[in-house]
């Protein structure tokens, strides 16, 4: 049933022996009984589990027909289960970030927010537009996705994540009504999505960090809604953000500049060398420092922040970063908060190649939410059974 795959995947390096298969079929088992609840139908329950099992194959192509040929179903009630099926996205998503937690939960953890692209052709599906699309690196027709992932020492996983809807589709009533997009949802920038995302799982789930590129950095609004709730981040900015030295320190005033140049003003030794983590040729060292500076505001008080500046030893690339205020001085610690924004890319790459994330053919916004959410949950069993397999092979 496609489960001596996910257990070949979960062994990685090492041969994975009949009695590693068994377990992870029971496994995969005992992991969905505590979604199964959650299923109005016993139909629906059943849906569940051949989703799951199908995201978790090696099937090729894990869209709703080749998983119904797989398991020798007829395909029309899963595409029912999967793009309008009436189960709650909400409910398996806080169950699922209950059970992450409860396995790899750490105080120290790092939230993750990245968007990423899905290419689509054709004008019907749900968000569909011509925008930028990541993963291809360029503009193209595609759905835009934002997405939080959680990172700790233990694991690393999705765990939310909701669909741009772009202004055009936002304000056209006819196309909405075909595609079912809720009354309720009105058009959001990418970052807001993420200011959404992270309120309702802060609560939730422990972390001392969040972390996003510079699509989340830039609008100065967002790191002043984190900090005004008391969450620490580090959020990737453009090499144009404008800082300036803080007006209560002794001296002269500087005046703004962008932040690509007061790099270039810090003296050699205040830079700090540090190995980041492991490269595709050796280990990638980087040089950093940080120091307090004023940060601009269009029409509101400027406010007080942390600037990391990171560069590679080759200086062939630099990244600027704001965290809070109060953020410690250290940039040893900041560069590891830093080194876990590298995650979620690990994350879309086991997403979209082994759970099927990028492999639908729905066109609701319901199909759309539907679909992500088995992904996330199959992924999610990925990770534990990943954990739970190196931890037995340490005794």
């Amino acid at each position: 049933m496609g489960i001596a795959a996910v257990a070949s995947r979960v062994g990685e390096s090492e041969s994975v022996g009949a009695s590693d298969v068994a377990s992870c079929i029971h496994s995969l088992d005992h992991f969905l009984d505590r979604y199964r609840s959650l299923m109005a139908r016993s139909e629906q329950r059943t849906h569940l589990e051949v989703c799951v099992r199908g995201l978790l194959s090696g099937l090729e192509r894990k869209s709703v027909e080749p998983i119904a040929t797989m398991h020798g179903l007829y395909r029309r009630p899963l595409q029912h289960y999967v793009g309008a099926g009436l189960w709650s996205d909400a409910s398996v998503r806080e169950e699922m970030r209950r059970h992450v937690v409860e396995e790899i939960g750490d105080p120290n953890g790092v939230l993750v927010l990245d968007a990423t692209g899905f290419h689509k052709q054709g004008v019907d599906s749900v968000g569909v537009a011509r925008q930028w699309c990541g993963r291809l690196g360029k503009i193209d027709s595609c759905q835009i996705g934002v997405f939080l992932a959680y990172s700790t020492l233990k694991g690393h996983t999705l765990m939310d994540g909701q669909l741009y809807l772009p202004k055009d589709w936002a304000n056209d009533f006819a196309r909405r009504e075909a595609v079912y997009v809720p009354s309720e949802v009105e058009f959001q920038t990418s970052w807001e999505i993420a200011d959404a995302l992270v309120a309702r799982l802060a609560p939730q789930v422990p972390h001392a960090w969040i972390v996003g590129d510079d699509e989340f950095g830039r609008p100065s609004e967002f790191r002043d809604r984190l900090a005004d709730r008391a969450e620490r981040y580090l959020l990737e900015v453009p090499s144009t953000t404008l800082v300036r030295r803080p007006d209560r320190w002794p001296g002269r005033t500087q005046k703004w500049r962008q932040v690509h140049l007061r790099q270039e003003t810090v003296p050699i030794e205040r830079w700090t060398r540090l190995r980041l983590r492991e490269g595709e040729k050796g280990p990638l060292e980087v040089r950093a420092f940080c120091t307090r500076v004023e940060t601009h505001r269009d029409g509101a008080p400027h406010r007080q922040e942390t600037l990391l500046v990171m560069q590679t030893l080759s200086a062939n690339r630099t990244w600027f970063f704001l965290a809070n205020a109060d953020a410690p001085l250290d940039p040893a610690q900041l560069v590891a908060v830093a080194a876990h924004r590298h995650r979620i890319e690990q994350v879309f790459e086991a997403a979209k190649g082994e759970v099927g994330l990028a492999h639908y053919e729905v066109r609701s916004w319901v199909g759309w939410h539907h679909h992500v959410t088995l992904s996330m949950l199959a992924l999610a069993f990925l990770t534990l059974e990943r954990r739970r397999l190196g931890k037995k092979r340490l005794h």
